[in-house]
């Protein structure tokens, strides 16, 4: 749809790794112009995260006011100092604006190595709405698929689409022909009624499992459960369903975590920005809920 024509220029989950002993790190960024977003910053939305070694290290990211005025496209730079210890670089890529051009830079006569290989071959998988693609966390890393890249040495890929997730035949068929270590089925939010809901989260899991019969699928329900408890209560049971009923058929490698769950107990009201996309705290609880299932299943 036109939500997934646009979207799919996102960067969402998009890194760059290389290992070197430069003293710097250095990046100029062309981004196409992207609005400015309400309810989250736009270091999030447009920024570049340095890590290194796996922790963060610093941002690279457009004044706010050019990202504000810009008519076609955004311009910055930065850099960011090391000791020249050999390091593992990644460098995450905005969560919505996007890039047309990127450049890197080190220290002219440094080392420059590709990054060690993921522990597992094929990257999970992840489907689903605006938090699945990243919103609102306040920087590239801080969403949940990038802390669950990390703490399982994983690759990922990150196809969140907000507001445009709908299990459309075409991206049924689409995510079927995509290879995966796991698949992890998190479109709930943008299903626009339970009734959509039920006419395509059977069929989604039944087109994927036919192309991929060993691969575990992880279905989830929306994290924000408490924004409706009964609406929320009722699509959840439809997932639920689609799993018991994989599940009654002799499916082995169906699994489910209830949304409930994902911001656990203590303080949920502080998980979120608007009462529906979660704030770091909520991405990282997330992150705690559904680490401990992949890394069984990537075992």
């Amino acid at each position: 749809n036109e939500g997934v024509a646009v979207l799919c220029a996102c960067t969402a989950g998009g890194r760059v790794r290389f290992v070197t002993d430069s003293t710097y790190i250095t990046i100029k960024c062309i981004a196409p112009k992207f609005g400015v977003m309400p309810h989250m910053p736009v270091v999030g939305t447009l920024g570049c995260a340095l890590y290194a070694n796996g922790k963060f290290v610093g941002m690279y990211t457009p004044d706010p006011y050019s990202a504000m005025t810009a008519e076609t496209q955004i311009e910055y730079d930065g850099i960011r100092y090391f000791d020249g210890k050999e390091k593992i670089i990644e460098l995450y890529l905005p969560l919505y604006g996007g890039v047309k051009e990127l450049y890197i830079g080190v220290k002219k006569g440094s080392s420059l190595k590709p990054a060690p290989a993921y522990a597992c071959k094929a990257p999970i998988v992840f489907y689903g709405s605006s938090i699945t693609q990243g919103g609102c966390a306040s920087r590239p890393g801080n969403d949940y698929i990038s802390h669950l890249s990390r703490w399982l040495n994983a690759d990922v890929l990150n196809l969140g689409f907000s507001g445009s997730a709908r299990a459309e035949k075409e991206m049924m068929d689409y995510l079927a022909g995509l290879n995966a270590s796991v698949f992890v089925l998190d479109y709930d939010h943008n299903a626009p009624t339970k009734e959509h809901l039920e006419n395509t989260h059977y069929a989604l899991y039944e087109t994927i499992r036919a192309r991929h019969q060993n691969t575990p699928i992880l279905m989830m329900s929306k994290p924000n459960f408490d924004a409706d408890i009964e609406g929320n209560s009722a699509r959840r049971e439809v997932i639920y369903n689609t799993f018991q009923k994989a599940k009654a058929n002799g499916d082995e490698n169906v699994y489910f975590i209830d949304g409930q769950t994902l911001f656990q107990d203590k303080d949920r009201d502080g998980c979120t920005v608007d009462g529906c996309h979660p704030n770091d705290l909520g991405f990282y609880r997330m992150a705690e809920t559904v680490y401990p299932v992949l890394k069984t299943l990537l075992q």
